[in-house]
């Protein structure tokens, strides 16, 4: 593409949106359109006034590492964001049989000493080295099948009800933010894959989990430095109709004239404003769907495990039916270090009923993208159009659905402008 200076819409102002927007701004007239009132999307820091201090409490973006990381990482080093090290654990609690435990140590594995004798839980640690060892040998030898759900594999490869229900399903839908039936119908190789790169298949070889200093709006702020006079918050973009020469935007009923446009917002909601689809963009981006979930920020510790042994930074909560949402409790003092903080602020998902409501600080909503087979076999698609008809695509969907993706997704765009981070 030609190195002409541009009039650029970026339509998003999630990382995606803005990283791309921040890296073409240097040479382009970039122009950034917010449906929301921040800017930032899942980067939403939340400053809460308790002890007479303010506490920056993520509750969406939380945590990066050194392994998966690397784009992000560097994006943070131009920024000259500071981080600092992390606390990553996981913990089970299930609503149908009582069982608590934390993964960190044996103290914490076994934190209610009844599972000394129980035998399923047992086994289940066995299964857990089993599975380590014979899904990172299938990796290699190239034993998973394309089309197979994680819920094929495990049947196929004969793990048991106590060990799915209660170890990698919980973990998977945690990570994912996706109900446990809908886990199961994951891409095996996709899964698998993302836990292999994150040192999830390994007992003692894993990675160094960092958090953004101060919040992790704060990088947001550094790139608004660089965007604020042309990030337009409260202003949802109504349609987007291509021509010959360029793109017209319709935002807040008012149009405006680009050269290009860059859709940084997920996949259902650019496929929504598009006047003239093309029948690849509406198979591609159809297929790729999203789901939601309602989170609260607040101070009710009566959602972590009753047993306080296995509190974790990631508390999964065992729903009664599969087909529930899936509920996770982010303890904020562990994963942001707030070791000194009078409360103990927790992120939940999809669990408001149980929270005291006097003890609730703020409530949000997060779509997160659903990884079916479609889904995957659609990313594979995306240069069927992507940096067509003076259009692009980034978001997080376009990958593995997390920050580094976001960003991964918003350097390919930015590409195509002949622009590197």
């Amino acid at each position: 593409m030609s190195k002409t200076r541009q009039r650029i819409a970026v339509i998003g102002a999630g990382v995606s949106g803005l990283t791309a927007a921040w890296l073409l701004a240097e040479e382009h007239e970039v122009h950034v359109f917010e449906a929301g009132d921040y800017a930032g999307g899942h980067t939403n820091t939340e400053y809460v006034d308790v002890g007479g201090r303010t506490w920056p409490v993520n509750t969406g973006f939380i945590v990066f590492n050194d392994w998966t990381y690397p784009n992000f990482m560097r994006l943070m080093e131009r920024l000259g964001v500071p981080s600092e090290v992390s606390t990553m654990s996981f913990s089970v609690d299930s609503s149908t049989t009582g069982l608590q435990y934390n993964g960190t140590s044996l103290n914490t594995l076994f934190a209610q000493r009844k599972n000394l004798f129980n035998f399923s839980f047992l086994n289940m640690v066995r299964e857990i080295l089993r599975f380590n060892k014979e899904t990172r040998a299938d990796l290699v030898a190239g034993n998973i099948r394309s089309k197979e759900t994680v819920g094929e594999y495990l049947n196929r490869n004969g793990y048991s009800r106590y060990f799915r229900n209660n170890y990698i399903v919980p973990m998977g839908a945690a990570i994912w933010s996706a109900p446990e039936i809908v886990l199961e119908q994951f891409p095996v190789h996709f899964f698998l894959q993302f836990f292999n790169n994150h040192g999830m298949l390994s007992v003692d070889d894993r990675p160094t989990w960092r958090v953004i200093s101060g919040g992790s709006a704060q990088y947001v702020k550094a790139m608004m430095e660089r965007l604020g006079e042309r990030t337009y918050l409260n202003t949802p973009v109504q349609a987007v109709t291509r021509t010959e020469s360029g793109v017209t935007v319709t935002a807040n009923d008012q149009t405006h004239e680009f050269d290009q446009v860059i859709f940084g917002c997920h996949s259902d909601q650019a496929l929504a404003m598009l006047t003239d689809p093309s029948e690849q963009e509406r198979e591609i981006l159809g297929a790729i769907p999203y789901q939601e979930n309602d989170v609260v920020l607040h101070t009710d510790t009566r959602v972590l495990p009753d047993n306080s042994r296995a509190w974790a930074a990631w508390n999964y909560f065992i729903p009664k039916h599969s087909t529930e949402p899936v509920s996770v409790t982010y303890n904020m003092n562990i994963l942001q270090n707030f070791d000194t903080a009078p409360e103990t602020f927790c992120v939940t998902l999809n669990r408001t009923h149980d929270i005291a409501p006097d003890k609730v600080i703020k409530r949000f909503t997060y779509a997160h993208p659903v990884f079916t087979l479609d889904a995957v076999q659609a990313q594979e698609r995306y240069e069927e159009i992507g940096n067509k008809n003076h259009t692009h695509f980034c978001g997080a969907y376009w990958f593995s659905g997390f920050h580094e993706d976001g960003v991964h997704s918003a350097l390919r765009v930015a590409g195509d402008f002949g622009v590197e981070l």
